[in-house]
């Protein structure tokens, strides 16, 4: 029996070839790179707050200028974004807020815990919209959508924050552009900037010391683990911030005497002192600052420089014992005396101070320190402290 085949009219077969083709070319257009739409750049911004925590802002960037040339200042607030939530005649229709761009989705992300406008908000990557308003406060919304195109499948159950922003008045930014216009070393402040309107909003970083204190732990089990300088200078972080002193003594400990790695050195030794003054074992932190002051390590100028710390901590009485200490030890070295001006000052007698305030101005080894010891001991004469 012969084998039967199957016919379809020609019409058919031109149709399906052709809806094929074009499937097939739609989906190689996908791969191709073609300029943006509406000529609205792709642009990325990234800030630090200090050295951990990042934000990152990608978006798409629209002008005032239209692409057929029409100025349109005056015409983009109120026009060509609309006041409040409105239905953009695609995707869900809920009403909707505006992009806070172009294109695709403008996200924002946060590489930790932050605060915005004072209101928590977890690491991650939002979806960023915002609600202008003709004559109140501005709405931001993070949505936990971050890769919708645009708003036109926005949805408030994916809201993970809503707060409001007062909108200001700027110099006139063809381009719409995000800016950090504020870097404190626990916040800084964005700027949404767009033809004459700048809208500023907080991120804040909570606990911020903790957060490094965290990292430190993290970082002293890998590399910086492998030396003593890596454990002193995580104890003395948490020393400066007042912060897990125990923790902070158990490091400047592994900085001195952990098998293979700790070192016994004036550096070490001061750590480890100054962490048990502030824990309050006084006799214990004597002990260690004074044999980090008989450490052969030790030099003049170090001793003189830790004295300072204490003086600046407030340790009035400890900073006058290591500026005596320093003078016994290394005598008429620069800049012993300078020390002893300083620690008699501290505590008030101011005549010992003077006496030691001259000697140290015939000694200076430089104009810079001569003028700066001529004018310690005017205030000296003045009954004024020199520190």
């Amino acid at each position: 029996m012969l084998n039967r085949l199957t016919t379809f009219p020609m019409h058919k077969i031109s149709l399906s070839l052709f809806l094929a083709v074009g499937l097939v070319a739609a989906t190689q257009a996908q791969n191709v790179t073609l300029p943006p739409s509406g000529d609205n750049q792709h642009a990325t911004v990234t800030q630090w707050i200090g050295n951990l925590v990042s934000v990152t802002i990608d978006y798409h960037s629209p002008d005032v200028t239209a692409p057929n040339g029409e100025d349109r200042t005056g015409k983009i607030w109120g026009q060509l974004v609309p006041y409040g939530f409105n239905d953009l005649g695609f995707g869900l229709r809920n009403p909707a807020p505006w992009r806070a761009g172009a294109n695709e989705n403008t996200t924002i992300t946060f590489s930790h815990d932050v605060q915005v406008q004072g209101q928590p908000l977890q690491a991650g990557t939002y979806g960023f919209h915002v609600v202008p308003m003709e004559n109140e406060d501005w709405t931001l919304i993070f949505s936990n959508n971050a890769t919708a195109w645009g708003s036109y499948f926005y949805d408030e159950r994916d809201d993970a924050l809503r707060v409001k922003a007062k909108p200001e008045a700027s110099e006139p930014h063809e381009w719409l552009t995000y800016e950090f216009i504020d870097r404190q070393a626990d916040q800084t402040t964005v700027a949404l900037m767009w033809e004459k309107i700048k809208l500023p909003f907080t991120v804040a970083v909570p606990d911020m010391p903790q957060l490094y204190a965290d990292n430190l732990r993290k970082e002293l089990q890998s590399s910086a683990g492998f030396t003593w300088q890596g454990w002193n200078t995580a104890a003395n972080y948490l020393l400066q911030q007042n912060l897990n002193l125990e923790e902070a003594l158990q490091w400047a400990e592994n900085a001195v005497s952990m098998p293979y790695i700790g070192e016994e050195n004036f550096t070490t030794l001061q750590t480890k002192a100054q962490i048990l003054s502030k824990l309050g074992r006084t006799d214990e932190a004597m002990a260690a600052m004074e044999k980090a002051i008989a450490h052969p390590t030790a030099s003049a100028l170090q001793v003189h420089s830790l004295g300072r710390q204490l003086l600046a901590q407030g340790q009035k009485e400890e900073a006058l014992k290591i500026f005596q200490a320093n003078a016994k030890k290394y005598p008429h070295t620069w800049p012993v005396n300078v020390g002893l001006a300083r620690g008699y000052s501290a505590v008030g007698e101011y005549k010992k101070a003077l006496k030691y305030a001259k000697m140290a101005h015939k000694e200076a080894p430089d104009q810079l320190n001569k003028d700066s010891m001529a004018s310690a001991i005017e205030q000296l004469q003045q009954g004024k402290d020199i520190n």
